[in-house]
């Protein structure tokens, strides 16, 4: 997984934070399984204060998209039959990253299922998780780094 705007360990620019437009940033990927039948993408913080901050939950994403447009589902863009579940906010859509202190490191990572997950609306990330277990064909990450100016 890939962001035109940032690369691996690099620091994810402002417009994508609470300093900034706080509106997610694009993404892509490629090379999926060929039985591929969904997609997940959780993005988190594991240097929250109070343990790993989830900042956006998409499942339900089709295996045809190789990627996202910057601005997902926190400008009015929302990708066709994608369900998202619910942020550390207890919210639907993506929250930036906005830590309290020092640098800290986002990690999204992008999840191909063979499976559609059945779950209630807006399920959290340990629900989606709970559902994706045995369903895994394969994952990518890209991290990103963040501190507050």
């Amino acid at each position: 997984m890939n962001s035109s705007q940032f690369g691996e360990g690099q620091t994810i620019p402002a417009k994508y934070t609470c300093q900034g437009e706080n509106i997610s940033p694009p993404l892509a990927w490629n090379g999926l399984p060929e039985n591929t039948q969904s997609l997940v993408l959780i993005m988190d913080d594991p240097d929250a204060p109070v343990g790993t901050w989830v900042h956006w939950v998409l499942y339900n994403l089709s295996p045809a998209l190789t990627g996202l447009p910057e601005g997902v589902a926190t400008g009015g863009k929302e990708v066709a039959d994608t369900q998202q579940g619910l942020n550390s906010w207890k919210k639907p859509g993506y929250g930036g990253p906005c830590p309290p202190n020092g640098t800290h490191r986002y990690f999204f990572r992008l999840y191909a299922l063979d499976v559609m997950l059945n779950l209630k609306a807006a399920p959290t990330k340990q629900q989606i998780l709970k559902a994706m277990q045995n369903h895994v064909l394969d994952q990518g990450e890209l991290m990103g780094t963040y501190r507050k100016r």
